[in-house]
């Protein structure tokens, strides 16, 4: 039998198919390299290039490897982008994902777990979140998200899938062997942003937003490591394998750090100046969201290995030198 990874090509759905990898299981990547990258996909892995929301071709790939289970990662997922292509992130997140479950279905694929995103909450106060906070999203990218949450809920109870939803907090870091990491050049990850900026391959970075109700006016977040999260997707795949019911999980460290203090610890890691501007407001961002992870702690058993802000700069800072060093070979 095989893992199905949408997205395996992508930033946080290679470093899962390194997770399945090490674990000794046979990995089928989905992947039209729109964002992704080939070289991602690790010789082990079987690569099929294509939509995921084609259920012909989804069909035939999940009988032709005897797929089991299914990661779905593949998604749009920069905020301002989505309130300016509505539409867009509607096909790509929601109709295609549509597509996808109802395939695994008439597949008779039974486990499944979808990246969700803390975006599904919306504005918060600077507490740690609950899953069973009211869910009001405040951009189309979290709207996306959560009619797909409402898709499996309801799959769950007409046919016989289960699923684990983790809702992510700000992804961050790389693999820390060094096999996989942020790769897209044009990334609008803080981190990824502020370790360019550091390593001069951006002359500045920006800060959007000064006048937020935190305690230094910066946006809020709670930043998990990308190796911890695809460990929660391992957890999420033993607990179904396992008979567990549908579940939905927050996947964050319960700690908050302002865009001000990230770029301070940048500055510190690198040992560089990280110039920063400060720019308006960008549209679709809440002001402060940090998880509980009370929750994936208990039901999945998850023990994060790499909670360290400073480590997380650095294995960002290490990638980056890794990709230009690859980039001047």
């Amino acid at each position: 039998m095989a893992v199905l990874v949408t997205g395996g090509a992508g930033y946080i759905g290679s470093h899962m198919v390194l997770a399945l990898l090490d674990a000794g299981e046979a990995v089928v990547v989905v992947d039209d390299l729109s964002t992704g990258f080939r070289t991602a996909v690790p010789e082990a892995a079987t690569l099929v290039e294509g939509d995921f929301g084609d259920q012909a071709l989804m069909e035939r790939t999940f009988a032709e490897h005897g797929v089991d289970a299914v990661a779905h990662f593949a998604a749009r997922i920069v905020v301002p982008e989505s309130v300016s292509d509505p539409l867009g992130y509607y096909l790509n997140n929601t109709a295609k994902a549509r597509n996808l479950i109802e395939s695994a279905v008439r597949a008779g694929i039974g486990q499944f777990i979808f990246s969700s995103t803390a975006a599904v909450y919306g504005e918060t106060d600077s507490g740690q979140v609950t899953e069973d906070r009211p869910l009001k999203p405040v951009s189309p990218y979290g709207r996306s998200k959560l009619m797909v949450e409402w898709m499996l809920e309801d799959a769950g109870r007409a046919y016989e899938l289960r699923s684990v939803v983790l809702r992510y907090f700000n992804v961050a870091g790389a693999d820390p062997k060094g096999r996989a990491g942020q790769s897209t050049r044009d990334a609008t990850h803080l981190i990824k942003v502020a370790v360019q900026t550091a390593l001069g391959r951006r002359k500045q970075l920006e800060i959007f937003g000064q006048d937020y109700p935190t305690p230094d006016g910066t946006c809020l977040r709670d930043y998990i490591q990308v190796t911890d999260l695809a460990q929660a997707h391992m957890d999420a795949l033993r607990y179904l394998r396992a008979g567990g019911a549908s579940l939905t999980c927050n996947v964050g460290y319960a700690r908050g750090y302002s865009v001000k203090e990230v770029v301070d610890v940048v500055r510190k890691v690198s040992g560089a100046a990280v110039p920063a501007v400060m720019s308006p407001r960008r549209a679709g961002d809440p002001a402060a969201i940090v998880a509980s992870n009370d929750r994936i702690r208990a039901e999945l058993g998850w023990v994060p290995q790499h909670d360290d802000l400073s480590e997380i700069v650095a294995q960002a800072l290490d990638w980056e030198r890794r990709l230009h060093n690859r980039d001047a070979g």
